[in-house]
C-alpha cells in the first residue's frame, strides 16, 4: 500500500478511538427524515459521535469549545445508504464518503477467486467500526448461494437441500449479516436455505430464483428482493402460461446464451399478461411481510443502453482504474457479443416498465431502499447513488420519500431505526450538508458542503481531497483488489 498517494493515507489512517470533538451545524434548515416538513433555521449537536441536542437555534445551546459550521442557506439531511454495492477495492471508500455515502450494503462478502485475499470486506467492516479505517459502515453479505452450475465463478454452488443448510450456518459463523441467494437455486435448496436462516438467525436477501414465485419467497422470510427480480412476473395474470414458457425457453440450463433468450422470452410475456389485480395482491404480500424491493433501477438503465456511446465521455470516469474500464467496454464482453438487438431492445423496454413498476410498488406502500449495483459497468462508487435517488423520483417516489429510501428504510430494514435513519438526539452522527435544498429538487442531493461520518467532520476542503486521492490512484496502473470478472451482467 506505500504507492498510494499520502493525502489519502493521512485522511484513511486513524491514531485510535479518540472521540471526535463536539460539533454543532446552526441556522440550517433540517431535513430529519422523518417525512414532515423541513424546519427552519435549526441547531444540531453532535458529541461523542451520536446526536446531542436538534432543534430551532433560539432554543439549543451551543457547547462551549464546540466546532460551529454556520448552516444558513444550507439543508442538513441524515447520511446516505447505498443499499446494493459490491466495493472490491478499498481506495473506492472514500467516494463513497465524498458523496454523503455514510453506509453501504455489500451484496457479494469477500469473493476470493482464488486470490489469497481473505475475509477482506469483514476486515474493512472492521476497522470501519474501529476507526482505523476511513470508509462508509459496512453490512456485508456471504458469499452467493447459487444453484448447481452457479452463474458466477467464485460463489457458491449447491447441489442438496443439506448443502443449502451447511451454506447458511457457515456464512453465519463466518461473520456474515446476512445470506445472499441467486437466481439459478432449485426450489429445495432455496426453501432449505430460508428455513435454516430462520434456525439460526440470520436474514437473507438476493435475486428470486427463477424457480419460486415472489409470493412464495416473500412469505418463506426473504428481506429484501433485488433488481425487481420476479417481480413483474409474480403480476401475469396467467402463471401457468409463464411457468410453461420459463421451463422451455431455458431447458434448466445455466449458459448465458441460454437464458438471455429466455429471460427476454419471459419479460415479454409478463408484460403482455400483466394483471392489476394479480399485482395488488402481490403487493399487499411484500407489505404484509416486510419484503422490501431494491430496485436497482442505475443497473437496470445502464445494461438497458449498454452501446450508448455517451457514457464513455462521462467524467466520473476519471476515478475508474484502467482494468475496469476494459471490463465495462461491451466490446469486450462475450454476452453482450451474443446478444441480439431483440434482446438489447428487451433490456431498454424491460427498464421503462421497472421505472412504472417501482411507482406502483411505492404507491401500495412497499418498502424501497436506494442501491445502485456499484462496480457494474458505468456504476460510480458513491456518485450513483444520486443518480438512483433521481431515478427513484422519475419512478414517482417524492423527494422525500427518495431521501427515505437511502435513510429511513434501510434502518428500518436493518431492525436499527432507534439509531440510524433520522436526525434525532440519540442517533449515530451521520449526517450531509448540503447547498440547496433536496426537496425542491432531488438533483441537489449532489450538492454537498460537508459529511458527518461517525461522528467526524468533513468539510469541503477535505471531501475535495478525497476526490483527488480517488482520481490520483485510479490513474495508477497498480490495483489494490482481486482481478474480479468484468463486464456486463443481469446484476449481482
Amino acid at each position: 500500500m506505500s504507492w498510494i498517494a499520502p493525502l489519502l493515507l493521512s485522511l484513511v489512517a486513524n491514531s485510535g478511538p479518540v472521540d471526535p470533538p463536539t460539533l454543532a451545524f446552526r441556522g440550517v434548515t433540517l431535513v430529519d427524515g422523518r417525512g414532515g416538513p423541513p424546519l427552519a433555521d435549526a441547531t444540531v449537536v453532535v458529541a461523542g459521535g451520536r446526536i446531542a441536542a436538534v432543534g430551532p437555534s433560539t432554543a439549543v445551546i451551543v457547547p462551549a469549545g464546540a466546532r460551529v459550521v454556520e448552516g444558513a442557506g444550507k439543508t442538513l439531511i441524515p447520511g446516505l445508504w447505498d443499499m446494493h454495492v459490491h466495493c472490491a477495492d478499498r481506495r473506492s471508500l472514500g467516494l463513497f464518503l465524498a458523496n454523503g455515502v455514510t453506509g453501504v450494503r455489500v451484496m457479494w462478502g469477500n469473493p476470493s477467486f482464488g486470490f489469497p485475499m481473505g475475509p477482506y470486506h469483514f476486515n474493512w467492516r472492521r476497522d470501519v467500526a474501529e476507526g482505523r479505517l476511513l470508509g462508509p459502515r459496512l453490512v456485508v453479505a456471504s458469499n452467493i448461494l447459487d444453484g448447481p452450475r452457479p452463474i458466477w465463478p467464485g460463489s457458491i454452488g449447491l447441489k442438496s437441500a443439506e448443502e443449502g443448510r451447511k451454506a447458511v450456518r457457515d456464512a453465519k459463523a463466518a461473520g456474515a449479516d446476512f445470506v445472499k441467494v441467486y437466481s439459478l437455486l432449485p426450489e429445495d435448496i432455496y426453501m432449505a436455505i430460508a428455513d435454516e436462516s430462520k434456525k439460526v438467525g440470520i436474514p437473507y436477501v438476493g435475486h428470486v430464483p427463477s424457480t419460486v414465485d415472489a409470493a412464495e419467497a416473500s412469505a418463506a422470510g426473504q428481506r429484501s428482493m433485488e433488481h425487481l427480480y420476479g417481480v413483474l412476473a409474480g403480476c401475469t395474470g396467467d402463471p401457468a402460461g409463464l411457468a410453461r414458457l420459463w421451463a422451455g425457453a431455458s431447458k434448466g440450463s445455466s449458459e448465458m446464451a441460454t437464458l438471455r433468450p429466455a429471460v427476454s422470452a419471459v419479460n415479454r410475456f409478463a408484460r403482455e399478461t400483466y394483471s392489476p389485480e394479480a399485482a395488488a395482491r402481490l403487493f399487499r404480500t411484500f407489505k404484509a411481510n416486510g419484503t422490501h424491493q431494491c430496485p436497482t433501477l442505475t443497473v437496470l438503465r445502464s445494461i438497458g443502453s449498454m452501446d450508448d456511446p455517451s457514457r464513455a465521455k462521462d467524467d466520473r470516469l476519471k476515478y475508474v482504474d484502467a482494468m475496469t474500464k476494459l471490463r465495462w467496454d461491451p466490446r469486450a464482453d462475450f454476452r453482450f457479443a451474443a446478444m441480439t438487438k431483440a434482446d438489447r431492445d428487451d433490456l431498454a423496454t424491460s427498464y421503462r416498465r421497472a421505472l412504472r413498476l417501482v411507482g406502483d410498488l411505492d404507491r401500495a406502500g412497499v418498502p424501497i431502499l436506494a442501491g445502485t449495483d456499484e462496480l457494474n459497468p458505468y456504476i460510480y462508487p458513491g456518485f450513483s447513488l444520486h443518480d438512483e435517488l433521481s431515478l427513484l423520483v422519475e419512478a414517482g417516489l417524492s423527494p422525500m420519500g427518495a431521501i427515505q429510501a437511502a435513510t429511513l428504510n434501510p434502518a428500518r430494514f436493518f431492525g436499527r431505526e432507534r439509531d440510524m435513519g433520522t436526525v434525532e438526539p440519540g442517533k449515530l452522527a451521520d449526517l450531509v450538508l448540503l447547498d440547496a435544498d433536496p426537496l425542491a429538487d432531488i438533483r441537489n442531493t449532489t450538492k454537498i458542503r460537508a459529511v458527518v461520518a461517525d461522528g467526524k467532520l468533513l468539510d469541503r476542503a477535505s471531501l475535495d481531497a478525497m476526490l483527488a486521492a480517488a482520481e490520483a490512484a485510479a490513474a495508477d496502473k497498480r490495483v489494490d483488489a482481486p482481478a474480479l470478472p468484468g463486464g456486463y451482467c443481469v446484476g449481482h
